[in-house]
């Protein structure tokens, strides 16, 4: 699949990604058109890919939330999948093995579906302690090594905690946070597309 990709013809249909996560894919409190599966189908394009980012954002999903919902999104017939789960487990202080169990559901769904899966990892809020942390942060590598995905270590990597480049909560990025999200996103995607 990896290199058909690379030589379909122009003719052909754009690569379908599913963005798939919770209001950090959504684009919560964001003006419309700067939501990141927006922008990173923006970047994309410009650099010469023909996609389709679908944005299957959900704001407030939990991971528990996002395998209920899994069988839906790959109506879609997607090529491709970011899968941005868990923030919210982790703010409310959801059991890092249910969190893994649920997530480990949508990659395997998304591998039986023979997607090609980009894992983005999220780590926990530290003000939950060092043994919640201990527990919860490991399990994207671990997730991706069981699934043989590709993994994003932070979705938040260079935004995170920098008022700049967040809203008033402090949680979401604002545009220039997302531009920065996409950025460092892009060469992930380009391989994961096969670019």
């Amino acid at each position: 699949m990896f290199s058909l990709f690379a030589i379909s013809p122009a003719s052909a249909a754009p690569i379908k990604i599913l963005a798939f996560g919770t209001s950090l894919t959504q684009g919560y409190g964001l003006p419309p058109g700067t939501e990141y599966p927006v922008v990173l189908e923006d970047r994309l394009k410009a650099a010469k890919i023909d996609v389709k980012v679908i944005n299957a954002g959900v704001s407030g999903d939990t991971s528990a939330g996002g395998a209920s919902r899994i069988d839906w999104s790959l109506a879609d017939r997607p090529d491709a999948a970011i899968v941005e789960l868990g923030s919210n487990d982790a703010l409310r202080g959801l059991s890092p093995k249910q969190t893994e169990k649920n997530i480990s559901d949508v990659l395997a769904k998304l591998k039986a579906a023979h997607v090609k899966v980009l894992l983005l990892g999220m780590k926990a809020p530290r003000n939950l302690g060092p043994e919640y942390a201990a527990e919860f942060d490991p399990i994207y590598p671990r997730l991706a090594k069981k699934y043989g995905v590709a993994l994003y270590p932070f979705v938040l990597d260079g935004v995170a905690l920098d008022p700049k480049l967040n809203q008033a909560d402090g949680m979401h990025p604002n545009p220039a946070g997302v531009k920065i999200i996409v950025t460092r996103l892009l060469p992930y995607v380009k391989k994961l597309v096969g670019r």
